[in-house]
């Protein structure tokens, strides 16, 4: 398969990894042809130099405030990216947009969005995309939490359209054969997939997720008998069983070993070894053989999880773009541009 070479350094950090690794998987080490973005897109075409700069300090103001924002940033790129593209649909207002998908509860960080949109428009009006702010804003928040500031290849332009019918992200509970199957319907490998679920080493979830797990896992009326027996203890005393319609949905910390610390770690990879994710999907990491194994790579290897997340992040962010004259430029993020 013929492979696009990012920067050298990048490669090299990259081919680093792999010397490191003992994981006999075919991964790519390189974003996935054919490339449609540049770098540092806005400077090279001289449309707003400082558009990256203006994005990092925003992000680094609101982050002083709000730490949530690095995992609350990483869920709402991948609903974006994972249902059309990266092309910013999931920001779209309507009463059937991709927001209102049930799979999208408790989505936000739209007014945080917001705030850099207007500030770039003041500045370099009708210019940055919305897909481009969220790709980049998401890097520098994760990035302040703890993960590499890996590349983000800019140039994307904004979607025109946002269906709740269109949104199929899968369900917390699959298994890792399902869960491998949707991320290579997105160009995506297991390396990917192993790697993009270690975001879950922060943030948190709605019970409504995981009581599948505590309370019927697979219709059986009894709990998942892999989840350990003292984290199944402890969501419970969170969670309740559901019984009503309108029950309170209460979160719950993803990673409680992070809680709330919000700091991108290795910590996930070490609690899927012990039967303690708190999702069922990132528990099924241990049912194949070369998930285990680098599930054990990256708990042992904070640097090793690191760099393979740069590069599936990079990947993540160039499924199905729009560029050139596809789309447009939102004037607001909410809204498509009225013709």
């Amino acid at each position: 398969m013929r492979r696009e070479r990012l920067g050298f350094g990048f490669a090299l950090a990259v081919l680093s990894l792999w010397c490191t690794m003992e994981v006999a998987v075919e991964a790519a080490w390189s974003l996935q042809t054919p490339v449609k973005l540049v770098w540092h897109y806005y400077k090279v075409h001289n449309t707003c130099d400082y558009a990256e700069a203006y994005i990092r300090h925003q992000v680094e103001s609101f982050y002083k405030y709000d730490k949530t924002i690095a995992p609350t940033l990483l869920r709402l790129l991948y609903a974006d990216c994972f249902v059309d593209g990266c092309d910013a649909s999931v920001l779209l207002d309507g009463p059937n947009s991709e927001k209102t998908a049930p799979q999208n509860r408790g989505l936000a960080g739209f007014a945080f969005i917001d705030k850099i949109k207007t500030v770039l428009e003041a500045r370099c009006p009708g210019v940055v995309s919305c897909a481009d702010i969220l790709n980049l804003a998401t890097r520098d928040a994760v990035h302040l939490s703890g993960a590499p500031s890996y590349p983000v290849y800019t140039g994307r332009r904004d979607g025109m359209t946002s269906t709740k019918d269109s949104v199929d992200l899968p369900s917390p509970s699959i298994s890792w054969e399902a869960s491998l199957a949707y991320f290579r319907s997105r160009g995506l490998d297991l390396l990917d997939m192993t790697t993009l679920l270690g975001a879950h080493s922060m943030g948190r979830t709605h019970c409504s997720f995981i009581v599948d797990r505590l309370y019927n896992f697979n219709d059986t009326g009894k709990p998942d008998p892999s989840m350990k027996a003292s984290l199944l203890a402890a969501m419970r005393k969170l969670c309740p069983p559901k019984t009503k319609k309108g029950q309170p949905d209460p979160l719950v910390f993803l990673n409680p070993a992070s809680e709330s610390k919000y700091s991108f770690t290795n910590s996930y990879y070490s609690k899927v070894l012990t039967n303690e994710a708190v999702l069922g999907v990132d528990q099924q990491l241990l049912y194949n053989e070369d998930t285990k194994q680098i599930t054990e790579e990256f708990a042992a290897g904070f640097e090793d999880f690191r760099r393979s997340f740069a590069l599936s992040m990079s990947r993540m962010g160039n499924i199905n773009v729009l560029t050139g004259k596809e789309g447009e430029i939102r004037k607001n993020c909410r809204f498509p541009n009225k013709k």
